[in-house]
């Protein structure tokens, strides 16, 4: 490959795993992405071998077993995991959206006891989503009630990515409805739990190799000292949470992007029409050339968060553009991959139409593009 922009800034230690991450992608992930996709599930084997070096891990503290990572390196890392397999960037990325609402908000003691669970080889979940909410998280109906010194757990989550897998909940419900979302709370819930029940997988369009399912809680009891934060702080912790993992949930549209070029550039080498390869006429190279702009630039974007976040700067409107830039302009460039390739573009027999099912759900989950416009608007108007 010619020009790549992809390791301009980055120091000899983030290169260094970088290169660690796209060597196990490209070993491990893309000669199977293709069967992974068509079964929906990753073999336990694989999935074993990410554990096995650590990539659940990238958000808990070294003093706890953890990676450590900076927010700009694990941007990197979940660009290079997006490349291979989307769904596979969420599950192992999944760990950090269970994990942030203790950074947050956690006690020392939560923190241990939940990257305890996870170094030891397993993931968690993030249980915010009810299905007749969607982005609206205000909504939640999911509720909490105290009894003695625990709390009672009654309500339905969807769409919970490795619900299924997770051995540790981070899960939100309601301890006082009179408040609305200021009523609103965060539990750390084993998944042993008695009461949990696990929903069928979603039979989805892409990212396929995430599992994401329904849970319902039934009279779950959680001890009271589960309680992640105060009572009440739920909602505030949600948010924050998002605002720090979007930028690293989006960074694996970036990979899709960035395959999506490669792909497209070996393709128009090889095809040739009307006597030379496609890639010689304007109009396929011009395309080519838009889809590298888009990727650049988001690229770019998400790392700015990143380095942002790393001085301790949350910009949550900051943040809304980065996540709605790039996963439009991942779906517009996997939308043109397809293009590039025609015929076999919509065929299976190539990974674009992969990535172009793939890259849709960035402008859906973690709040829609349109509530992210909600949000810069609602500033820019303020």
């Amino acid at each position: 490959m010619g020009y790549d922009s992809r390791s301009h800034l980055l120091s000899s230690d983030q290169i260094e795993l970088q290169l660690m991450i796209r060597d196990f992608v490209k070993k491990e992930i893309i000669p199977n992405a293709a069967s992974f996709d068509e079964n929906g599930c990753y073999t336990q084997e694989t999935l074993q071998k990410a554990l096995d070096i650590g990539l659940h891990l990238m958000e808990i503290p070294e003093k706890y077993g953890g990676m450590g990572l900076d927010h700009l390196t694990e941007i990197v890392l979940r660009e290079e995991m997006g490349y291979g397999d989307a769904g596979f960037a969420i599950t192992l990325g999944g760990n950090g959206l269970g994990y942030t609402p203790l950074a947050i908000a956690g006690t020392e003691e939560q923190i241990e006891y939940f990257s305890d669970i996870v170094v030891g080889g397993a993931v968690s979940a993030f249980c915010l989503t009810e299905a007749h909410g969607g982005s609206d998280v205000g909504s939640n109906r999911t509720t909490a009630v105290k009894v003695g010194d625990e709390y009672i757990v009654n309500g339905t989550k969807a769409f919970i990515t490795n619900g299924d897998i997770a051995k540790i909940y981070t899960v939100f419900a309601t301890t006082d409805k009179e408040k609305g979302i200021k009523g609103m709370s965060a539990f750390m819930i084993d998944s042993d739990t008695p009461g949990i029940t696990l929903g069928a997988h979603e039979n989805k369009m892409g990212i396929r190799t995430s599992q994401t399912i329904e849970m319902s809680f039934e009279d779950v009891k959680v001890p009271a000292k589960n309680l992640i934060g105060k009572e009440g702080e739920g909602f505030k912790i949600a948010m924050m949470t998002l605002d720090r993992t979007r930028p690293s949930g989006v960074s694996a549209a970036v990979g899709i992007m960035q395959r999506c070029i490669d792909e497209c550039i070996k393709y128009s080498k090889e095809r040739v029409v009307f006597g030379k390869p496609i890639y010689k006429q304007q109009a396929v190279a011009f395309m080519i050339a838009d889809m590298e702009i888009k990727c650049q630039t988001a690229r770019n974007m998400v790392r700015h968060c990143g380095r942002l976040m790393d001085n301790g700067i949350y910009d949550s409107v900051v943040g809304a553009i980065s996540k709605t830039f790039a996963s439009d302009c991942a779906v517009q460039v996997a939308t043109d991959a397809v293009q590039v390739l025609g015929g076999y573009g919509y065929s299976k027999e190539y990974p674009v139409e992969k990535l172009m099912r793939d890259a849709k759900i960035y402008q859906i989950f973690e709040g829609t593009n349109q509530i992210q416009r909600v949000v810069i608007s609602n500033n820019l108007f303020k």
